[in-house]
């Protein structure tokens, strides 16, 4: 294959690359996008989404992303199926290759290749997805006041997602495997003091049932022990809390990253230790993780895009 040569690349096709590719399309930069393995990234698995600004009514998560990609489209974004395997950031222009052997070298890059959620490996997390389990408090909880859900882990997201849901459910389970909690003191005192959360040690989901949906979880405790004993808790909700894994991995040779792999960026701002590469959405954000934060990032990426190949006269 011929080496094709482009203004801009993103790579990744959540809110924040589509919204980089909307704003890119409009400042006239030709941007390529590769979808990736999810296109539409992790809000295809999501059923409804009621807190996105301008969709009053909620919109159903692949409906959402279906109108970012065709606003993108509009605007000039090339938008195409298949991965970036390969980047080679310590050249000019930047070099990459898709899982097709296409070589593309580029002056400027938005990487979004976003975070996945990390989950037991359950078969019952993938049927009953988007129906009671979902890997986002802040994303679902609205969905389940006044109910029973649990929440599995026992750092310091589970223990934030926990005090959240505790909120709005009517109780909340926190299923931890440890005799304890690894989150921080601060943390710990807050779950295990809020009336609404009962913590249970020790404790292993090894199912899930329901006929419509989640209507309980097969645990076991102490599992592995003389002593384990199987039975069956009645949820509504199953929340997982285990952490996330950001997709960075062909970036690291070249890019900062924290301890989790999430992608380190200059002062707050989409920009990254290497000129004209560009990051935005979840591989850089531990924190917020929302289609709205991450949709603005991909604007700033953008931006910061447009800027950089003006400034160094590539367009």
């Amino acid at each position: 294959m011929d080496t094709e040569r482009i203004k801009c690349l993103i790579i990744g096709s959540g809110p924040a690359g589509y919204t980089a590719a909307i704003y890119a399309g409009r400042a006239n930069i030709s941007p390529v996008v590769y979808e990736g393995l999810e296109p539409g990234g992790q809000l295809t698995t999501t059923t409804e989404v009621e807190n996105f600004p301008g969709y009053p009514e909620g919109v159903d998560g692949t409906q959402l992303m279906d109108d970012l990609r065709k606003q993108a489209e509009r605007f000039g974004a090339d938008i195409r199926a298949g991965l970036i395997t390969k980047a080679e950031l310590d050249r000019t222009p930047l070099r990459f290759t898709t899982d097709e052997g296409q070589v593309i070298e580029a002056d400027t890059v938005i990487i979004s290749t976003g975070a996945s959620a990390k989950y037991l490996g359950l078969a019952d997390e993938k049927k009953y997805a988007g129906e009671g389990v979902s890997a986002c408090a802040t994303c679902d909880g609205f969905f389940y006041r006044k109910k029973v859900v649990a929440v599995v882990g026992g750092g310091d997201t589970a223990c934030e997602d926990a005090i959240y849901l505790a909120g709005l459910a009517k109780k909340v389970y926190m299923l931890v495997r440890k005799p304890y909690l690894r989150a921080s003191k601060i943390m710990q005192e807050r779950a295990m003091n809020h009336p609404n959360i009962e913590i249970l040690f020790e404790h292993n989901a090894v199912g899930l049932y329901g006929e419509n949906g989640v209507e309980g979880v097969h645990l076991v405790k102490r599992k592995g022990e003389a002593d384990e004993t199987y039975y069956d808790l009645p949820i509504d909700g199953f929340f997982l809390a285990i952490g996330h894994k950001p997709n960075s991995d062909i970036f690291k040779p070249y890019l900062e990253t924290d301890e989790v792999g999430y992608i380190m960026t200059e002062n707050g701002t989409p920009r990254t230790k290497i000129p004209g590469v560009f990051v935005a959405g979840d591989v850089a954000d531990p924190h917020y993780r929302q289609a709205i934060t991450a949709a603005g990032s991909g604007c700033k990426a953008a931006i910061e895009a447009e800027r950089y190949l003006s400034t160094h006269e590539l367009i």
